[in-house]
Formats: C-alpha cells, structure tokens, sequence
C-alpha cells in the first residue's frame, strides 16, 4: 500500500510539470485532425471505388 501512496504522490508532481493548451490551441490542433482523418477517409473512398470499378471490368461484373 505505501508504493502505491508513493506512486499517487510522484503522478501529482509531475502533473505540476505539465503545460496545458491554451483552448484556442487545442481547437485549432483537433481541427487539424478532424481534417486530416476526412481527407485520408475520401482518399480510401475513392480509391476504393476506383478499384472496384477496376476489378469490376476485369471480372466482368
């Protein structure tokens, strides 16, 4: 049980380490994401379709 107390103690210090994002910072990275993640996804969307209108004509679909 005292390691544990230990532990809870040396996480609270260093969470006084931490430096936080401004709110406007981290709008800003999770907009960044949120874009990134969309245009990846209408990437493999077309992608997709493109070789599946490709296989498609090969297998004579």
């Amino acid at each position: 049980m005292t390691s544990l107390l230990s532990y809870l103690k040396h996480v609270r210090e260093e969470f006084a380490h931490i430096v936080w994002p401004t709110n406007r910072t981290a709008i800003a990275h999770t907009l960044v994401v949120v874009l990134i993640a969309a245009a990846i996804a209408l990437l493999v969307g077309v992608l997709d379709g493109a070789f599946s209108a490709v296989v498609s004509r090969v297998a004579g679909g």
